[in-house]
């Protein structure tokens, strides 16, 4: 094998196929001939001595052993960037572009307004944000640093506890109108409750009261909803009742657009974490970010924060 073939050019190459599936695509995206890097594929998979991807007429897709090197040219290539980036921020004011993925609803509507904030702070610094309830592979996305409400599975990312998000039960007045308003928890199960179809167990509404009992309701609706910013507008235009994060709704409670109902129970809190790559926590730029972020959160509308601890 011929070490020297091993270049961060091809790798780079190499991984911008495997993520495009097409060797065209990435050709357009280079500024440069196919042949260019069908010739750096070519190099490359010589000097490893294995095929690392598998072309057909329309796409081309990872071998067994591509998938394993795609992983080890991801980290060397961030660890690479890491290295120049630590060396360069020694000698000059924070700059770079850090990737974040948040929840979706929450980044719309309240995230976006702390990345705002903090490149008026730090004005050269680029943010990529991207949107999604999704569960994503941080790794293979390219992203530093990911918001996300709810139990995590465990993960090989580090991980910030932020807090916790607090949720009650809302309706719209027009609703509350036209079907009456539930006196105890057992009345949900009479009621048109939104329901969000990518949450586990969202067929129940489970709630504490106030002295300690517990109530779990079996809870049924005409509409079903994937993203927060769908259930707030079916809250407020009268569609039903359901569970609410506290952040989502806290404007149109203030403003009488929704009321809350059974007050004298809790609906349980929803974590609040961040997850960190670890090649990446310790670029400058992402950690003024992570602290920004950390103290800023408690600020958010019904966020019950603690300190925040890392695991």
């Amino acid at each position: 094998m011929d070490r020297t073939d091993i270049t961060l050019e091809r790798m780079r190459t190499f991984i911008r196929i495997a993520e495009r599936g097409s060797l065209s695509a990435v050709a357009r995206e280079m500024g440069t001939g196919q042949s260019t890097v069908t010739r750096h594929l070519q190099e490359l998979e010589g000097a490893v001595g294995a095929p690392l991807l598998n072309r057909t007429t329309r796409r081309v897709a990872l071998t067994d052993e591509g998938s394993r090197y795609y992983a080890h040219c991801m980290q060397i290539l961030r660890m690479v960037e890491q290295a120049t980036e630590e060396i360069r921020e020694l000698r000059r004011t924070p700059a770079g572009t850090i990737r974040v993925s948040c929840t979706a609803a929450l980044g719309v509507l309240h995230i976006t307004r702390l990345i705002f904030s903090f490149q008026e702070r730090y004005p050269q610094i680029r943010v990529d944000l991207s949107l999604t309830d999704e569960r994503i592979d941080l790794v293979k996305e390219g992203v530093d640093i990911a918001l996300r409400l709810g139990p995590l599975a465990d993960s090989s990312m580090k991980l910030r506890h932020l807090g916790s998000s607090s949720r009650l039960l809302v309706a719209a007045p027009s609703y509350l109108a036209a079907h009456g308003r539930p006196a105890v928890p057992e009345d949900l199960a009479t009621h048109n409750v939104i329901r969000m179809s990518n949450i586990a167990g969202s067929e129940v509404i489970a709630l504490r009261r106030l002295d300690g009992r517990h109530h779990s309701v079996a809870v049924d609706g005409r509409l079903r909803v994937d993203h927060g910013l769908a259930a707030r507008e079916a809250f407020l235009n009268g569609q039903g009742i359901g569970p609410a994060h506290r952040w989502l709704v806290n404007d149109l409670i203030e403003s009488g657009q929704l009321e809350v109902l059974l007050p004298d129970y809790d609906l349980s809190p929803v974590p609040f974490n961040m997850l960190i790559v670890p090649e990446r926590s310790d670029v400058s730029r992402i950690r003024l970010l992570i602290e920004f972020v950390a103290g800023e959160a408690t600020r958010l509308p019904g966020m019950k924060t603690t300190v925040a601890t890392w695991s």
